[in-house]
């Protein structure tokens, strides 16, 4: 196949009026403030990022695309599972992930996997990263081994080496040695999605959970739901009231799943992001020890707001991930399919299209990293804001991707059809994009109301 030398309307390289090969030719003083742009769509980004987390970067691409990318549409088109069975393939995706530390990076060795070089910047840009070419290759893959961080977060936001110690290190360890130990995140009940997750809903809210004093620990009562990955989890955070007490003495405990009285009665058959189930968890006098209340009575609230903030970031570079894979689908696309002759690359307004879908996703990608960068304690103004602009936009750009290929952008084999349909749940977990942009307003509103206050200054 003959190469072309360049797009309708744009001039080869060589032409004596394109800059492309002309810039090794200027002086030295000018090189130093004027380049040529790097071959690769996105290398102009990857190629700023600090030593460690460049290579963190590589690792986590190679890794989605020798194992999560191969597997993604047979996983999506899988028939739904009874809650608890794991399709085989799957399986040993988690032995994988876990023997290569892709679910334990959140501790540097030789407590956890995150390489040293990479410690010296926020593990949350480290784990945008990874999450940005995971969701890039399968959101429901990238959703099985991500939630399983966010179902560990309670564990080190409680701030005891200790509970560290005793309770996160042997899930590390055992991740390690390929022996699978995934952890749930356990908040969403039947009557409260936002409720236990915006302060104003949560104080008319009546808990669902409730734990109750017993003899060395508390019995734990009630259900929760939609719970991602909590159908093969070993264990998970569960946050309950104490009983007769509001959800202000909401409290974290760490549940072994296989405790008497847990059960997984189903799980839900969902538009995307298959893959990772959303588990129906079900609670009938399961006991809990005392060493296993996470940092201590009644702060749970507070360790889930924390973990909010720590996980909407990461959210958001999985919309950055989904533009990303549609921006490359459509790219393809456009060059191979032809119209009047020609493939739809060499056509203007196509152009324009992916100029726009390139520009937005460079622009998420950006907002990212501008707030991962400097989150070794995320607010939540800043992971509200990033989660819910990046995630809108991203819809967006998946958007432009099925326009661009019309009838085609819906069948399964262009890809876009599923990367549609799985960008959408990253505006709805996390607090749906309306409660982040309350939670925005939230946390501004002593400038709001300070009548110094004064737009621009």
């Amino acid at each position: 196949m003959t190469r072309i030398a360049h797009l309708d309307g744009h001039l080869p390289f060589d032409h004596l009026l394109s800059p492309q090969l002309h810039y090794r030719n200027l002086p030295l003083l000018t090189r130093l403030v004027s380049n040529s742009p790097l071959p690769d769509l996105w290398e102009t980004d990857f190629s700023r990022l600090p030593g460690g987390l460049a290579r963190l970067r590589l690792k986590a691409r190679r890794f989605a695309e020798q194992h999560l990318l191969p597997l993604s549409a047979e996983i999506d088109r899988a028939p739904h599972l009874a809650a608890g069975e794991c399709h085989p393939a799957v399986q040993a995706l988690l032995v994988d992930a876990g023997k290569e530390g892709w679910l334990s990076y959140f501790l540097p060795a030789p407590l956890g996997s995150l390489p040293w070089a990479a410690t010296t910047r926020p593990p949350i840009w480290a784990c945008s990263l990874v999450v940005e070419e995971f969701s890039r290759a399968c959101g429901g893959l990238m959703l099985l081994l991500s939630a399983h961080h966010l179902g560990c977060m309670p564990l080190l936001l409680s701030g005891n080496i200790k509970t560290i110690m005793r309770e996160l290190l042997p899930i590390y360890r055992s991740n390690l040695r390929g022996e699978p130990h995934l952890v749930a995140f356990a908040i969403t009940e039947p009557q409260a999605g936002s409720d236990v997750e915006e302060g104003h809903g949560a104080e008319q809210y009546k808990p669902g959970v409730v734990a109750t004093p017993t003899e060395g620990g508390y019995l734990l009562n009630g259900r929760k739901c939609y719970i991602s990955g909590g159908d093969l989890a070993k264990s998970m955070t569960v946050f309950a009231a104490l009983k007769g007490e509001g959800m202000e003495s909401w409290t974290c405990f760490h549940v072994d799943s296989h405790s008497a009285g847990v059960a997984v009665p189903r799980t839900e058959l969902k538009m995307g992001m298959r893959a990772s189930g959303a588990a129906e968890v079900e609670f009938v006098n399961v006991f809990v020890p005392h060493h296993r209340v996470i940092g201590g009575l009644r702060q749970g609230w507070l360790i889930n707001r924390a973990t909010l903030n720590t996980s909407r970031i990461p959210v958001a570079s999985m919309g950055v991930g989904f533009a990303r894979a549609a921006t490359e689908t459509a790219i393809r696309f456009a060059r191979q399919y032809t119209l009047a002759g020609k493939p739809l690359i060499h056509y203007q307004d196509v152009q324009l299209h992916l100029a726009s879908m390139v520009a937005e996703t460079r622009t998420m990608r950006s907002l990212v990293w501008q707030e991962a960068r400097h989150a070794w304690q995320p607010r939540q103004l800043h992971a509200s804001l990033c989660k819910f602009h990046v995630t809108d936009r991203a819809q967006h750009v998946c958007e432009m991707a099925m326009d661009l290929l019309a009838d085609h952008g819906g069948l399964h084999d262009q890809r876009v059809e599923q990367i549609f349909r799985d960008v959408r749940l990253t505006r709805i977990f996390e607090g749906t994009n309306q409660i982040n942009r309350l939670s925005l307003i939230e946390d501004w509103q002593g400038h709001l109301l300070d009548d110094r206050f004064t737009v621009g200054v």
